[in-house]
């Protein structure tokens, strides 16, 4: 059987509560237990020392003098003191038992004969304990004598200690009683309080089952707060967001990539089921081949560099030298096409980039300026800060981008028009161009160049490394 959290949260609670409460009761019961040992024998002294104190100052209400007869002596300090609550006192007088106080006691402890022939051996105040039919007696016995009057008196004080112990063992029930009203109080509270906290957990399961349900990933969760729990809920729309992300581009890569590669499959089928015998055309036939082939595998190689864009860890991020990659860029172009290779201006500056990534970025921009000139054209980098940005920038000779396309072209699979080189791209290269940039923070657009032609700038925000 499958136990809630919600139910092994109230079952911890209550079990701690419970443990908590026992602890405090077994030593509320201790503890009174020993304080009532300690006010019996108390009460024992107290009472003894009274019966002192008034044996010395009583007089005989006829004549007015100290009395001189030990019976008297007792009774009148029966009729001056009388006993409190499970208490009884009783004189002896010559061994045989004399007079009672006045109030009812549990047990008649001057009929127990064993008891009294006990009390009268006594030459000195002594305590103890007896077992009487109202339970276990605690008393004490103080021998009393008059001058004038040879008989010897004692007087006893009994408390009734089971009784004393009812009273106490009555306040830990009701002390148990409440215990238990306020575990089961605790317990109901504990429960809806849990179920208030849980809700939201229940609400990230319950989404969890829909979205595997249904494949919806666009289902978010709205917990206000900002507790723990709230924080879960934050942290699972978050991984939502990026399990939509991570599906949308699957989606768009199996779409791009299955749209982009029906054609030249359809055209290497094509041409391989009509190639005859002749060596010729066989020959024509391979270099067609091979080359869709080529064309394909830059086709897939792009479509994974734009797939990887919108996954952590695109970017190596690390300290740049803006003047050193500016220079470097154009010396690798240089195998690109015999062009009029220049630098326009170089950035004396360091940022936080992706040198790699914005390498590829304007290698990109490069191949298109290549595409788009002929031989001596010219083809410039550049870079500068310009404010807090940092520009860096391809401009040609070339005829331009006609304003109608300038944010067309930055699209998947979109391709400009006047094109003069011999290869026609698959329209992905200005799309991985503005990924770069994005992921970087910036952007990247195509403005007039001085002198005509075309200028793909990228605008990055200059930041500083941490």
């Amino acid at each position: 059987m499958r136990v809630t959290a919600r139910g092994r949260i109230v079952g911890w609670m209550l079990a701690v509560v419970g443990l908590a409460l026992f602890v405090s009761i077994f030593a509320t019961w201790t503890i009174l237990l020993n304080r009532l040992d300690g006010r019996m024998e108390s009460e024992l002294s107290n009472e003894a020392e009274k019966l002192r104190r008034y044996a010395v100052t009583a007089l005989d209400p006829q004549t007015g003098r100290p009395v001189d007869d030990v019976a008297k002596l007792m009774s009148g300090y029966l009729a001056y003191n009388p006993p409190d609550r499970w208490e009884t006192f009783f004189s002896i007088v010559d061994g045989a038992p004399d007079k009672v106080s006045g109030v009812t006691p549990p047990a008649p402890l001057d009929n127990d004969a064993a008891l009294v022939a006990k009390l009268a051996t006594a030459t000195e105040p002594v305590d103890g304990r007896w077992e009487s039919a109202a339970g276990a007696v605690w008393y004490a016995v103080i021998p009393v004598t008059v001058a004038g009057d040879p008989r010897q008196g004692h007087f006893v004080i009994a408390l009734f200690y089971d009784q004393h112990r009812d009273d106490t063992m009555d306040a830990i029930r009701v002390l148990s009683l409440t215990a238990l009203g306020a575990l089961a109080l605790a317990g109901t509270a504990g429960w809806f309080v849990a179920g208030r906290v849980l809700a939201p957990v229940r609400l990230v399961r319950q989404t969890a089952e829909q979205i595997s349900d249904s494949s919806d990933l666009t289902r978010r969760l709205d917990v206000p707060g900002n507790d723990d729990v709230a924080a879960l809920a934050a942290t699972f729309n978050h991984m939502l967001d990026r399990l939509e992300q991570a599906f949308a581009v699957q989606r768009h890569f199996v779409d791009d990539a299955g749209h982009e590669l029906r054609t030249p499959i359809t055209v290497i089928r094509g041409h391989l089921e009509l190639m005859g015998d002749d060596p010729a055309d066989r020959a024509e036939t391979l270099a067609l081949v091979t080359d869709e082939l080529d064309r394909m595998n830059r086709m897939v190689d792009d479509l994974l560099t734009l797939a990887k864009a919108e996954q952590p860890g695109f970017l190596d991020i690390d300290e740049v030298e803006l003047a050193d990659l500016t220079v470097s860029v154009v010396a690798k172009a240089r195998a690109l096409g015999e062009r009029r290779w220049r630098v326009d201006e170089v950035a004396e500056a360091r940022m936080p980039a992706d040198r790699q990534r914005l390498t590829q970025a304007l290698m990109q921009l490069v191949a298109n300026a290549v595409r788009h000139t002929g031989d001596g054209d010219l083809i410039a980098v550049g870079s500068a800060v310009r404010g807090s940005s940092v520009e860096l920038w391809v401009r040609d000779s070339g005829p331009g981008v006609p304003p109608a396309d300038r944010e067309r072209i930055f699209r998947r699979f979109m391709r400009g028009s006047g094109r003069t080189g011999g290869h026609d791209g698959a329209g992905l290269g200005l799309a991985i161009v503005t990924t770069i940039a994005e992921a970087h923070g910036g952007t990247v657009k195509v403005v007039d160049a001085p002198g005509g032609g075309a200028c793909f700038v990228m605008t990055i925000p200059l930041r500083e490394m941490l």
